[in-house]
């Protein structure tokens, strides 16, 4: 799309951040309303993990705090100076332990790969079908490259899915961008693009 911009999320990027999940990411799917895009990093605690998603405003205290302590990672994407999507991707190694990606992936050995674990796409629903997920798993490519990663791994659904349940990308996605299937678990593909 031209015109995007996307920015790494850091400090600087809070507010925007912020934002987004609280007034624009899911307007037209208020079950997952304000998610901050949390299962996927901080706790291997499985009950701390259940009463983070019990609250929107506990919700809201871990994301400030993962934001400010570079736990949470991944891309925010600018349009006309607003935020329009945004991409969860984490080092893997982290979130190996996680309870959101223990439910996805289900008892994964580690590799001994360097992984940047994409887990989320999220587009502003005026928005969707203008290749902004597209613009954001490219840029997370190119940085994972220069950032001296081994490989981008993603976990698209297997079968078909609506919007909402392809939130880790659609297995399409992957596939034009040049990964590779590795792996599957129940509902999951696990997919690759090596880098080096």
């Amino acid at each position: 799309m031209e015109g995007l911009n996307i920015v790494r999320l850091s400090t600087d990027g809070l507010e925007d951040y912020l934002y987004f999940f609280e007034h624009v990411a899911h307007t037209d799917y208020p079950e997952w309303d304000r998610c901050y895009c949390l299962d996927y990093c901080g706790t291997d605690n499985r009950e701390e993990a259940k009463s983070l998603f019990l609250d929107a405003d506990v919700r809201r205290e871990y994301a400030i705090r993962y934001v400010r302590e570079g736990i949470l990672q991944g891309y925010l994407a600018y349009a006309d100076g607003q935020v329009v999507g945004w991409c969860n991707a984490n080092d893997r190694a982290p979130c190996l332990r996680c309870a959101g990606y223990d439910e996805m992936i289900q008892n994964r050995a580690d590799d001994g790969l360097r992984v940047k674990s994409v887990f989320c796409f999220t587009v502003a629903p005026a928005m969707r079908g203008r290749h902004i997920a597209t613009a954001l798993l490219e840029r997370v490519i190119e940085d994972a490259r220069a950032d001296g990663f081994d490989a981008v791994e993603g976990y698209p659904e297997k079968g078909d899915a609506d919007v909402y349940y392809n939130y880790p990308g659609h297995k399409e996605l992957y596939r034009k961008l040049g990964f590779v299937p590795v792996g599957e678990a129940k509902e999951r593909l696990i997919v690759q693009k090596r880098l080096r």
